[in-house]
């Protein structure tokens, strides 16, 4: 099975979009190389799959709510089932992972492996991500390491191997955390639940004049309220996300639609004039939108 092009493509409200492997087996194998530049960042988002990702070289600044991660070279971090995560490098870094369902190891949802061991993980209140320093646990990155080799080069039998080192992974984790074999689901944080409201407004209206008080109102919490949630979760504040949000989408569009102009594409992403759109890209992208358009599309 080849290894998937690494990319991202959310809806509405942040949940990526993109398949991971297949009905047959729902597991999707991932080797990118990314860089400090703006383009590169792996924005906030969040899947049904669980993900493990393995860092062959460089550093990468993992970020989840209230928390963030400096992940160097030989470290591994596990992340939940519909956790919202974002990574940017500190410098150059080589990014091996698998996304996967937990129905790659459970096989239906009734069955002992899903009811006894995987849903109590996955809905286990302090399991959102673990983290594997580099030689810190030989036998789980021995185990990821099996499981992506044999996918990345397709060798005989590979499903088997992938599910079974994906399997000792999973049930390692079950006993690091011990959930109770009747965990119910546990609803996420209030911030978590605030976010994601607050990200699906911005996200689908970022293109309109939008208030400060309208994406609080998203949430229904006050304007200090969303700021504070804000700081504590993505470590920025709601209008700088959202300019931010709204320059990603203008070099997206730049590539994406290369006969638009400057001005079409300013007002498409939300800016009152060109000359703002092209003032503020400088400041996240180091040069101008034509020179970027000009640097990337060959």
């Amino acid at each position: 099975m080849a290894l998937q092009k690494c990319g991202l493509n959310l809806n509405k409200i942040s949940k990526e979009l993109q398949p991971h492997g297949t009905l047959e087996f729902p597991c999707a194998g991932y080797s990118s190389c990314y860089t400090d530049k703006p383009e590169d960042i792996i924005s906030w988002h969040w899947h049904e799959e669980i993900e493990i990702v393995y860092i062959e070289s460089g550093q990468m600044r993992l970020k989840m709510p209230s928390v963030s991660f400096l992940l160097e070279k030989g470290d591994c971090m596990v992340i939940n089932s519909n956790i919202l995560h974002y990574a940017a490098a500190v410098t150059e870094y080589k990014l091996h992972s698998l996304v996967f369902s937990p129905t790659l190891i459970t096989g239906n949802e009734d069955s002992i492996f899903a009811q006894k061991y995987m849903q109590p993980l996955l809905t286990c209140n302090s399991f959102s991500h673990y983290l594997i320093k580099a030689g810190s646990n030989k036998n789980m990155t021995d185990w990821f390491n099996c499981a992506f080799e044999a996918l990345a080069r397709d060798c005989y039998g590979y499903e088997f191997t992938v599910r079974e080192n994906l399997s000792r992974i999973c049930l390692f984790l079950y006993g690091e955390f011990h959930p109770q074999a009747d965990t119910q689901n546990i609803p996420l944080t209030k911030d978590n639940l605030r976010i994601r409201k607050m990200l699906a407004y911005i996200h689908k209206n970022f293109a309109d004049d939008i208030s400060l008080s309208e994406i609080s109102n998203a949430a229904n919490i006050s304007e200090r309220e969303s700021l504070r949630c804000f700081r504590k979760t993505i470590q920025l504040s709601p209008i700088q996300y959202l300019l931010k949000y709204r320059i990603m989408q203008g070099a997206e569009i730049l590539l994406k639609n290369p006969t638009d102009n400057i001005s079409e594409i300013a007002a498409l992403c939300g800016f009152d004039s060109s000359s703002n759109f092209a003032k503020t890209f400088k400041r996240f992208y180091n040069c101008t939108p034509r020179e970027y358009r000009s640097q990337n599309i060959k």
